[in-house]
């Protein structure tokens, strides 16, 4: 359906085209996540835009399937009040996502762990006591169109990726666990 296109096109992207990411288009991405739902509207995060290239490269080293930061034009770390704010956070890392992804940026996440990187994490970028780090989201054009497939991590980068999507059949039960059939 035309009205979900955008949600069901989004592709991880882990290799960049060199050029940064449009002043606008990041500030729309931006303002599009000031907007994300949260638990009682609580809206415990807050954003720290990285572009500086020894920051992100020092990043991309904090977690197993983090690599591709070295090689984005930006990074999004997503500074959490608590560590209770999970589910929340998972929310704002989809919004954002999207919200890339509707500009033409891919987006990549990248988890930080485990806590001593996380620790060197938030001492890197200054992020004080109480909060939490622990998601960092890459952003960058494309490099070119391979760079949406599936298997498209640069050299050296850990990917774990699937192949494909489960069916709808597999993956959804009715009225009961295990039910198939409606």
């Amino acid at each position: 359906m035309e009205e979900t296109r955008l949600l069901r096109g989004l592709r991880a992207v882990r290799r960049y085209a060199a050029r940064p990411v449009a002043e606008d288009a990041l500030r729309d991405i931006l303002e599009t996540a000031r907007w994300t739902g949260s638990a009682k509207n609580t809206q415990p995060w807050e954003l720290v835009v990285v572009r500086d290239r020894a920051t992100l490269d020092q990043l991309a080293t904090l977690g197993q399937y983090a690599g591709h930061l070295a090689g984005a034009p930006l990074g999004l770390a997503l500074v959490l009040a608590g560590p209770g704010a999970a589910f929340d956070e998972g929310r704002l890392a989809q919004t954002l996502m999207l919200a890339a992804w509707a500009h033409g940026v891919g987006s990549c996440i990248a988890s930080l762990y485990p806590e001593a990187n996380q620790q060197r994490a938030r001492d890197l970028l200054g992020v004080p006591a109480g909060r939490t780090l622990r998601t960092v989201i890459a952003l960058g054009y494309p490099a070119d169109a391979a760079a949406t497939r599936l298997s498209a991590a640069p050299p050296g980068v850990r990917a774990a990726v699937p192949v494909g999507r489960r069916p709808l059949e597999e993956l959804v039960s009715w009225e009961r666990y295990g039910r198939h059939q409606p």
